[in-house]
């Protein structure tokens, strides 16, 4: 399935059983049986053809979603080896952790949201008729270390723009890793059919500003005291990159 694509089933159950592994992330085989409220043999049927169809996986009795946004890269950068390759479930803890340590040293209001976010729906990735999220990772030794997310709205007059973030931990800046994140995810995003992604940042955050705009990036906007940072209103700079 591609990732653009909305997702299309043959039958109700077999949308009701993707929605509910979908929302959870990753639920035991028995549960989703549980709730779906369908005979045994149909039950078997509907998530075979879900899995034939590139839409869930499973190991060990547990479901997932299963979306594959690209290969596995690894650059050499001498100290260490820096893989960067799509998120999955497991890179859950790793990912939240390294959302936060990169905000609680710069101000970035929309990564933090991200990290609630996931936090409150416990699922790294997102697909359905509404909203589609994709995250890269960078990771040395499987330790995530930065990462870089696409967040895509369904609602058509949206569909061809995408919201990106990209942050690396502060021990590993300097070797290149964000520009790798950035562009993963900008490669993606034009595989995809959009035309243009975008980000917000306070304008406190010059490190982030400075990136992006390195990074061909151009100011569309400034929204005038938009945040409220520490008792101070904080300007918000509308950033994007058309593709």
């Amino acid at each position: 399935m591609d990732a653009i694509d909305r997702p299309s089933f043959a039958s109700d159950a077999s949308r009701r059983i993707y929605e509910y592994v979908e929302r959870h992330g990753t639920v035991e085989r028995h549960k989703v049986l549980d709730v779906v409220s369908l005979p045994s043999e149909e039950f078997r049927t509907r998530l075979e053809e879900l899995k034939s169809d590139g839409y869930l996986e499973e190991d060990g009795g547990t479901l997932r979603i299963a979306l594959e946004f690209g290969a596995v890269e690894k650059h050499d950068l001498g100290e260490f080896t820096v893989v960067i390759r799509p998120a999955r479930q497991m890179d859950f803890e790793g990912l939240v952790d390294t959302i936060r340590d990169v905000t609680a040293k710069e101000t970035y209001v929309v990564a933090e949201t991200i990290a609630e976010q996931l936090l409150y729906e416990n699922t790294v990735i997102r697909h359905n008729a509404v909203q589609s999220r994709t995250f890269f990772v960078a990771t040395v030794d499987g330790d995530v270390v930065g990462w870089t997310h696409l967040d895509c709205d369904g609602v058509d007059p949206v569909r061809e723009v995408a919201q990106q973030t990209v942050g690396v931990r502060e021990g590993y800046r300097g070797h290149g890793i964000g520009s790798a994140l950035l562009q993963r995810g900008i490669e993606w995003a034009e595989a995809n059919g959009y035309r243009k992604v975008y980000n917000s940042i306070p304008v406190v955050n010059d490190t982030a500003l400075e990136f992006l705009t390195v990074h061909g990036w151009n100011t569309e906007a400034i929204r005038r005291d938009h945040y409220t940072i520490d008792g101070e209103h904080i300007d918000e700079v509308m950033m994007a990159y058309e593709l």
